[in-house]
């Protein structure tokens, strides 16, 4: 038997999952690390620890495996997207990652659209200037630290430098390199253009290549610090969005992801570069060959409901809390919840707006109020579906992952409230399982990575429109949209009341 493995490089911790030709799991390895915030809205890491962390879990894979060492053909990597790693002459890192979720950039991207123009940023990125990409932190680090900045000859994202490390060799793939804002995505090859009117040496952007491509084998170092072979063939690998589509199947047009973690996700498979969301979401290069995706981001999906059980149900699980949803109808007796809790993104990239509940009356029940924040948090998610579909995108299957699929009530009314089948999958590894299709995919054991997801996937549940909660839906979700605008400017005046 074969194996390769795939490597999550998350926000708080590296996940390695090692999987079989049957697509099995056999192993997983979890190693944690801390974040550096030294200031409000300040998000750092120590890339070494990436590495050293890494190689630890490398090496507890190793230990308990079984196998011949050699049987492990190949490794792959998923990673936390827009993180700034900077580099020196001889590749040392020169500062801390700044982090996607790192908010010290306004001004930045306001120079940014001072500089380049909106429409002609969109026309190239394909995407806003948003404090989370990695241009605002270059030109942060550029203003602010200019004595690093001096010395930089290169960045990368976080799972570049982790496989710098693993191999030696230094490389951007194109799914994180069209979330740092330098990428010509339609052209996939870095913009002189901005780089040149932001006054940036375009030989600061590292050599480009696919996904699936094969960058390097393991270095002796790390073969005999983790039992790895030093033949172990090493590829690209891609940013955790498009590995979690991948390793959720999302790799032909109409295919679309829902995945609800603290914040939630709605991507869209997109087979050609040539559509114009007008910024409206993201549109980023895929991590299958030739292929794009468009993703929207509701900034407190399951967050929203933590909050509400922290707040009115400490001691209970999420399951008792969620208990009695089924028995309430569809629009929750006429109250209506947006999760705005901490702000928005997709439609409104809106930091100050806050969410409401509205329709309150004496009448309401606890169990209205719970099934209220889950209609809410999929009407924020539909948001995206429907710019998707206003755009002339058909999407007719979504791939429900994450919290909003451990309840059946809440996928019955995603299918509802999206007008879409829902699918759940036997078992969820998101983006660490795309990371090791990839490998799989690299190494020649399949010849699409489609072939790899119909060998490695496997659809437990599918959830159909209720049409009668359909058309209540609808209607209700045109209630939903009115909110923001209404509620828009009492936010604005009620932040002088906070803390």
């Amino acid at each position: 038997m074969k194996y390769v493995i795939g490597v999550d490089l998350g926000t708080s911790a590296v996940k390695l999952l090692l999987v079989n030709q049957n697509g099995d799991v056999v192993q997983e390895v979890s190693k944690d690390y801390p974040l550096i915030q030294k200031k409000t809205g300040y998000s750092e890491q120590n890339p070494i620890v990436w590495v050293d962390q890494t190689v630890a879990g490398l090496s507890d894979l190793l230990n308990n495996f079984d196998g011949s060492r050699e049987d492990i053909e190949g490794i792959s990597f998923s990673g936390q997207m827009h993180g700034l790693v900077l580099l020196d002459e001889n590749n040392e890192v020169l500062r801390h990652a700044i982090l996607w979720n790192d908010t010290r950039t306004t001004a930045q991207c306001q120079e940014i659209y001072d500089v380049i123009g909106e429409d002609r940023l969109l026309e190239i990125t394909k995407n806003p200037a948003l404090e989370g990409f990695t241009l605002p932190k270059l030109l942060w680090v550029k203003e602010h630290e200019p004595e690093i900045f001096a010395k930089a000859k290169k960045f990368v994202l976080p799972k570049d430098y982790l496989r710098y490390k693993l191999t030696g060799e230094l490389h951007m793939e194109y799914s994180d390199a069209a979330g740092t804002l330098l990428l010509n995505v339609s052209e996939k090859a870095w913009s002189k253009e901005i780089c040149e009117l932001l006054d940036i040496d375009t030989g600061i952007c590292p050599i480009l290549v696919d996904s699936h491509e094969e960058v390097g084998k393991i270095t002796s170092q790390v073969a005999g610090a983790t039992g790895l072979s030093a033949s172990t063939r090493v590829f690209a690998g891609a940013a955790d969005n498009a590995c979690g589509a991948i390793g959720s199947g999302i790799l032909a047009d109409g295919k679309t992801l829902c995945s609800i973690g603290t914040s939630g996700v709605v991507l869209s498979y997109e087979s050609s570069n040539d559509k114009d969301f007008q910024g409206k979401v993201h549109y980023f290069n895929h991590g299958a060959p030739n292929a794009y995706y468009t993703m929207g981001v509701t900034l407190a999906a399951g967050y929203s409901l933590s909050w509400f059980k922290d707040v009115f149900a400490k001691d209970e699980s999420f399951e008792e809390l969620v208990g009695e949803v089924g028995s309430v109808p569809a629009g929750s007796n006429g109250l209506l919840f947006t999760p705005y809790v901490v702000g928005e993104r997709t439609p409104h990239a809106d930091a100050a707006i806050r969410g409401s509940f509205i329709g309150m009356d004496s009448s309401h029940q606890r169990k209205d109020f719970v099934r209220a924040v889950m209609e809410g948090i999929t009407f924020s998610l539909n948001e995206s579906i429907a710019i998707f579909r206003e755009n002339g995108k058909n999407i007719d299957t979504i791939v429900s992952t994450g919290g909003g699929a451990k309840n059946e009530n809440w996928l019955q009314m995603q299918a509802d409230i999206f007008d879409a089948k829902i699918v759940k999958l036997s078992s969820e590894q998101g983006p660490g399982m795309g990371a090791a299709m990839l490998a799989a995919y690299g190494c020649g054991w399949f010849d699409t990575l489609a072939d790899c997801a119909d060998a490695f996937l496997e659809v437990t549940r599918e959830f159909h429109p209720n049409r009668e909660n359909v058309e209540r839906y609808r209607k209700l979700f045109g209630v939903y949209q009115d909110v923001y605008g209404r509620t828009k400017e009492l936010n604005e005046k009620l932040a002088e009341f906070r803390k």
